[in-house]
Order: structure tokens, then sequence, then C-alpha cells
């Protein structure tokens, strides 16, 4: 992998769909060393619209980095959520209207890079998103308690 390369995991869920969800990401770079790990609450939304979001937090973090030459970067996500690799990838069309904004949003900052990949991984591999994940929407609900 070249050295331009970002390698992103990210996971959303939600406890109840739509309930309390939360985004996890964990961002690397092309020697597999850890940039940035976090998650984020980001209210009450479905499984998928957290998925979604997971992505597009992403990306805005990518780009608020000083250091990332844009128009040089390319990413790529790795992330469990078959349906919205194959929808972001642009194999499977996106027929809900809510997720569609997503999707639109997620393409407009994809043309900021070199090159934006996704790749479907088993939920295994992707045990740090999901961990930043329950983390977030366990202090999540400890302040609601």
């Amino acid at each position: 992998m070249e050295n331009n390369t970002v390698i992103v995991y990210t996971d959303g869920g939600s406890r109840g769909n739509p309930g309390e969800a939360a985004v996890g990401v964990v961002i690397k770079n092309h020697k597999s060393e850890t940039l940035k790990s976090y998650g984020e609450a980001i209210g009450i939304a479905t499984n998928n619209v957290a998925e979604y979001s997971a992505f597009l937090l992403a990306l805005e973090t990518i780009l608020a980095e000083e250091s990332v030459n844009r128009g040089e970067t390319e990413i790529l996500f790795l992330a469990d959520s078959l349906l919205a690799v194959k929808q972001l990838s642009g194999e499977f069309k996106v027929k809900n209207p809510n997720l569609a904004t997503y999707v639109a949003k997620i393409k407009n900052a994809e043309n900021l890079f070199k090159k934006v990949t996704y790749q479907h991984i088993p939920r295994e591999q992707n045990k740090l998103a999901d961990s930043e994940v329950n983390k977030a929407l366990d202090q999540e609900l400890f302040k609601q308690a």
C-alpha cells in the first residue's frame, strides 16, 4: 500500500431500530498504525442511518486533517455492513430517500480525494470500530440514567 492510503474501519449501530445510535471510526495509515479512533453518539436513528453516518463522519475527519493532501489521498473503507458497502460501491441502488441523502453527501466528499473504495469485512474483523460504537452508546445511556 502506498503512503498516501488511509484505511478506515467504520461501524454504526443503534439500541432499538430506531433507537439510541452511535458511530465508530478507526483511521489507520498505510502501515496499519492507528491515527484516530473514536465513537460518537448521534441521537435516535436506525442502524442503517448510523452506518452511513459513520462513513460521513470519517470523511469529514479526514478532510479536517491539515496534513492530508486530498487530491493524492486514497481511502479504503472496511465495514461489516454489506448493504452500505454495496450501495456506496454502486452495486445496489439506494431506494430509501433518507439514506439517499447520506449517500449524496458521502459521494460529494469522495470527489475531494484521489480514490475512495469500499470493502465488506466480517464483523469479527471490525471489532475496534464496533467497540467505539458501544463505548459511545454506553456513555450516552449513562448520561441519560
